[in-house]
């Protein structure tokens, strides 16, 4: 899919309005619309998907299950592993976040998922497997898996559930009280259709918004300004790797090309991966997506937990891998 959205892209902007590869304004705007095309597509199907199986899903078992072995973290990892199993991106993961808090799973494990889905996807621990060897990845991905777990852990202990926003916590309300339901696929869509589109009409505003200054970023600043500022010689390289990446919005695959190229350049390793850990989990778009399901207190302290782990990750890869 993704390479037909390119190609179509490179008709539009190349072609159609005439503008060139390498001018700033081409690359911008090219980005955008391979972007905003990608994640929409996968934000209404992702949504729509959630709408379904949570009306067959037995939700207050899977809730009881979840809540019962929670001061075990079961449940965290369990979402934390679901999260590094599924091929979604921040931003297309917000949606299946929306849908486990209607089905009222705790703030918590939701959050396991939500942490560990943008920063480990099988595409890219195939590539990891390829340039960097069985030792890095399953390293890479422990830790991924490991941030979503004690992130979730964290949030949840910290209670931050009060600061989930007023639509989603409506949502959760109408779901509560769960009967056996024998209407069949066709007559549950309507009311799937309706939560799905009002779901929506709340995300892609936001991902507009989001997407928009992320092209902007990836056409308009050069790539010499990171080499610069994250460079061996800077002790604080790996938290200003973090910060750095945070306007950026690729996913885990199209950032690897990124880390090559940094890397080649004298970047050390650990410090090139947090630089990908706050490009795929902490973006911008995910922060304007997320002020739509989240309120500002939980939004901070959700950036500040996992932007330190990331921080430990890049010092932890510089010291196995330096």
């Amino acid at each position: 899919m993704e390479s037909l959205l390119i190609k179509v892209a490179d008709y539009l902007v190349y072609e159609l309005v005439g503008l060139r590869p390498e001018t700033t304004m081409g690359s911008a705007l090219h980005y955008f619309l391979v972007g905003t095309t990608h994640i929409i597509l996968l934000v209404v199907i992702i949504t729509y998907l959630m709408g379904i199986i949570q009306s067959y899903l037995p939700l207050n078992k899977i809730r009881a299950y979840l809540e019962r072995n929670k001061k075990f973290g079961v449940g965290n990892i369990l979402a934390s592993t679901l999260g590094a199993v599924t091929p979604f991106c921040s931003c297309s993961s917000i949606p299946l976040f929306v849908g486990m808090m209607q089905s009222r799973i705790p703030l918590g494990i939701a959050l396991s998922f939500l942490i560990t889905s943008p920063l480990v996807n099988e595409v890219a621990i195939a590539l990891f497997l390829v340039t960097y060897g069985v030792k890095f990845t399953v390293i890479y991905v422990l830790f991924g898996i490991l941030l979503g777990v004690i992130g979730g852990i964290v949030l949840d202990k910290l209670g931050m559930s009060k600061y989930v926003a007023d639509w989603v916590q409506n949502l959760a309300e109408t779901h509560a009280v769960e009967e056996h339901d024998t209407r069949s696929l066709k007559e549950r869509m309507p009311e799937i259709h309706s939560e799905t589109v009002q779901t929506l009409k709340k995300l892609i505003p936001y991902i507009l918004v989001g997407l928009a200054i992320g092209s902007f970023i990836h056409g308009f600043v050069p790539a010499s300004f990171f080499e610069k500022y994250i460079n061996a010689d800077n002790p604080f390289a790996v938290p200003i790797a973090v910060v750095a990446a945070i306007p950026l919005y690729i996913d885990a695959v199209g950032i690897l090309p990124v880390i090559d190229t940094l890397i080649a350049k004298g970047v050390p390793m650990g410090t090139a991966i947090a630089f990908m850990m706050g490009a795929v989990g902490l973006s911008l778009p995910e922060a304007l997506l997320l002020k739509k399901v989240m309120k500002k207190q939980l939004i901070i302290t959700f950036f500040s937990t996992i932007g330190l782990g990331m921080i430990f990750a890049g010092y932890f890869f510089n010291m196995m891998f330096g």
